[in-house]
C-alpha cells in the first residue's frame, strides 16, 4: 500500500484530528440532523473535498 492511498493525500496531524473531531460528534454532538445542517456530513464533505485537492495536486505534478 502506498503512503497516497493509505493517507489520501492528508497528513497525518489532519487525519488523526478528522478522527477525534468525528468522535467526539459522535459522542458529544446533537442528535440526528438534516443532511444540510448535519455537523458530522459537513466534517465528511470537508474531508472529500480535501482529499480531491490532494489528488488533483498529485495528479498535476505527475
Amino acid at each position: 500500500m502506498t503512503r497516497s492511498s493509505r493517507g489520501e493525500g492528508l497528513s497525518l496531524a489532519y487525519r488523526f484530528g478528522y478522527r477525534l473531531r468525528l468522535a467526539a460528534l459522535t459522542l458529544l454532538g446533537p442528535a440526528e440532523l438534516e443532511e444540510h445542517n448535519d455537523p458530522k456530513a459537513r466534517l465528511r464533505r470537508e474531508r472529500e473535498r480535501k482529499v480531491a485537492a490532494a489528488a488533483a495536486r498529485r495528479d498535476a505534478r505527475a
